[in-house]
């Protein structure tokens, strides 16, 4: 089902809109955000310099560190009397990015993830349980608006107890699963433990996962746990930009379609900032251009993808990103090559005879960088010959993927931590 008729926009109405509203953003957030106007005046750019859509890449970038430097509302264009909501970032490394919405911008907001519900297979008869924590984090209010708004029944469990999670999908034949991939499995793991097959005793078979990178085999993973005929879909946001909604994938798997007439992407070099030409990798780079509280121009979100343009089989004209390949700030200088933990994450997810947990540790020994994968064993053995033929499966095909060698630890099964949230899969002990 689509959602709405902008998301089957011609190109050209769609870059018209595009411009229309991207003029009139600079303009606003020129006359009314004082560290924008500072940034557009020390790079020489006025608003009406603003003429076509290539003239985006002349306006100077906005980063997380301009949030934190200007917390909490020194780049809200709306006085605080005009919000409706206020979310914010954990803040575990310095200031929390706080984010603000007036009553215009949480009906983009449900709009935006009405669409991208839609699109990964959600209807208005489906029993939605969001297993997304509740509070200033963004994603589980996010997808609970735009799910309520396209007729879906809500049940808002949040995270935690697991077993309590199960006994209401059965018993409310929960048919849509909000989660990070990752507690999707765990979810999976414990119905298994309490002698639930997920498959054929619990009606779950649309997934819509986000907040955690969604790789190829977490996918095929998850499939393995809650059935083939599961549509696993994954969807995209920050806080920042404005929470889950910016993108989503649709039934056909083929990249997240963007929400472009709110939403301009770009991809540039992480390096150099210069903007890169379609299908390209490179980082997103995001402006919105219908926000009225925090409307970010130009937001490098250190994420990597690439963008595609051309119309998808599903009837939609809208930009498409790739699934992420990993984060420009996630990615790891070992020995002097570049590893992005989502390589390993395919890796140990393709050996047979590995749970789907792990944990990379890198540590300095000496002068050197010492890589260490930590992984779990789906079923407990003794059998030496055994666990030296999945070690080695493991070294060869990390010595391919990544060009240099890693220690492998094989883990009995449950040792390793289990996530509610997003999970956090690297221990770098170099830092410090």
């Amino acid at each position: 089902m689509i959602w709405s008729k902008q998301e089957t926009l011609s190109r050209e109405e769609m870059e018209s809109l595009q411009l229309e509203r991207l003029k009139e953003t600079v303009f606003r957030v020129y006359e009314k955000v004082a560290p924008y106007r500072r940034k557009m005046d020390e790079a020489g750019i006025r608003p009406e310099d603003i003429k076509s859509l290539a003239d985006l890449k002349k306006l100077p970038f906005v980063t997380k560190q301009d949030l934190r430097d200007n917390y909490p509302f020194g780049l809200f264009a709306v006085p605080k009397d005009e919000l409706l909501r206020i979310h914010a970032s954990s803040g575990t490394t310095g200031k929390p990015t706080v984010v603000g919405y007036t009553k215009g911008d949480m009906d983009v907001w449900t709009e935006c993830v009405s669409r991208i519900a839609c699109a990964g297979g959600a209807k208005p008869t489906d029993v939605a349980q969001i297993c997304f924590g509740y509070g200033m984090f963004t994603g589980a209010l996010g997808l609970h608006y735009g799910l309520e708004n396209i007729g879906a029944t809500i049940v808002p469990s949040s995270t935690g107890n697991s077993e309590k999670q199960l006994m209401y999908m059965k018993d409310f034949e929960t048919s849509l699963l909000v989660a990070t991939p990752s507690y999707a499995l765990r979810l999976a793991e414990v119905a298994r433990e309490l002698g639930i097959d997920p498959k054929t005793d619990l009606k779950v078979k649309i997934g819509l996962v986000g907040s955690e990178l969604l790789t190829d085999a977490m996918r095929d993973e998850m499939h393995k746990y809650w059935g083939e005929d599961m549509l696993i879909t994954s969807n995209y946001g920050m806080s920042e930009l404005m929470g889950p909604g910016v993108s989503g994938e649709c039934e056909h798997l083929c990249g997240m379609h963007i929400n472009e007439d709110f939403f301009i992407p770009e991809i540039i070099n992480p390096e150099t900032g210069e903007v890169l030409p379609e299908g390209e990798w490179g980082e997103l780079v995001i402006t919105c251009i219908k926000k009225e509280a925090l409307p970010l121009i130009r937001y490098r979100t250190r994420d990597i993808t690439r963008l595609h343009y051309e119309p998808c089989a599903c009837g939609r004209t809208t930009c498409r990103m790739e699934n992420l390949s990993g984060r420009s700030d996630d990615m790891l200088k070992i020995r002097g090559v570049n590893v992005f933990p989502s390589q390993i994450e395919e890796v140990v997810l393709s050996v047979e005879g590995l749970g789907p947990h792990y944990e990379i540790v890198v540590e300095r020994d000496g002068y050197s960088d010492k890589l260490t994968i930590r992984v779990e064993l789906a079923n407990a053995t003794d059998s030496f010959k055994e666990l030296e033929a999945i070690e080695k499966n493991i070294k060869n095909k990390l010595r391919v993927v990544l060009g240099l060698d890693a220690k492998i630890k094989l883990e009995s099964p449950n040792t390793l931590a289990r996530f509610e949230g997003k999970a956090k899969r690297v221990r770098d002990l170099r830092k410090g």
